[in-house]
């Protein structure tokens, strides 16, 4: 395929198909342009609870879930993780759907021999286990947020400014989110080194990066919500996370419509967090 970038593995999550939120034109451009022998799928790719409060679906996250799934048939081996918002799929754990495998966990080897741990991560959250009412409760709360964050923006394109991200902001400037972010990833390293792993991949959190906490890579792969990221593994087992709207050059206060056809050519020009 003409213009496409081709990687050993491909990490999405957080897609959350059923809501308002969801960059579905976004993510079908990223599937478009890119290729892996392996494809993970780390949990709320379809989001359950707001589907259960309110119906949205439109024709472009049936689109996200036809690609996928035309993928798996091409050869990409698809694995998808059930997260919280979509765990009505962790009962079929073990089964394949459409060439699809749906499993609870996976172990994933790198090309440079590294063993990394994939799991979607809610379980180390202590409000989604402990208190599901509060993580209702946050969650419906991080829903008007983001149609704040709508609002918002369009004042600020009404005023010749650029997109920000307003819930991004609050999380980062909020001195109980910061810890509470930092104490969950403390918690999925201490489970990689309960395992004798050298790292893991996860999700839940929607903060995408790549550092190592102490003797254990913690790699988060972002969100299709906000961030728009994805993680990779290029053939040489160097990992990568793709800020997929810099690297297309998208303004989110538009409807992400993005040209499906490959242009020319393109390298990318920003990554977060790369590590050789």
């Amino acid at each position: 395929m003409t213009n496409t970038k081709h990687y050993r593995t491909i990490w999405i999550s957080d897609v959350h198909l059923g809501t308002r939120g969801c960059k579905a034109e976004l993510l079908l451009d990223f599937l478009r342009h890119t290729e892996s022998e392996m494809l993970y799928l780390v949990g709320d790719i379809v989001d359950g609870w707001q589907i259960k409060r309110s119906w949205y679906w439109v024709q472009s996250h049936n689109d996200v879930l036809q690609k996928l799934l035309r993928k798996a048939r091409k050869g990409t081996r698809v694995i998808y993780i059930p997260g919280n918002h979509d765990e009505a799929m962790r009962p079929f754990s073990g089964l394949r759907f459409g060439g699809i495998e749906v499993k609870q966990r996976v172990m994933h080897h790198t090309a440079d021999d590294k063993r990394l741990l994939v799991l979607h991560g809610d379980e180390f959250d202590a409000v989604t286990t402990q208190s599901r009412w509060l993580a209702a409760l946050g969650d419906r709360a991080y829903h008007v947020a983001l149609i704040c964050n709508r609002w918002f923006n369009w004042v600020r394109r009404l005023m010749g400014r650029p997109y920000w991200s307003l819930s991004t902001y609050l999380k980062q400037r909020v001195k109980d989110a910061v810890g509470y972010v930092n104490g969950y990833a403390t918690a999925i390293a201490a489970e990689a080194r309960r395992l004798r792993v050298d790292g893991v991949v996860c999700r839940h959190i929607h903060k995408a990066e790549i550092r190592l906490m102490q003797d254990v890579l913690y790699a988060n792969d972002g969100d299709w919500v906000e961030s728009c990221t994805a993680l990779v593994e290029h053939h040489d087992g160097r990992l990568e996370i793709l800020d997929w709207t810099t690297l297309r050059q998208v303004d989110l206060m538009q409807e992400c419509r993005v040209d499906p056809e490959p242009q020319e050519s393109w390298e990318p020009q920003h990554v977060l967090g790369a590590i050789p």
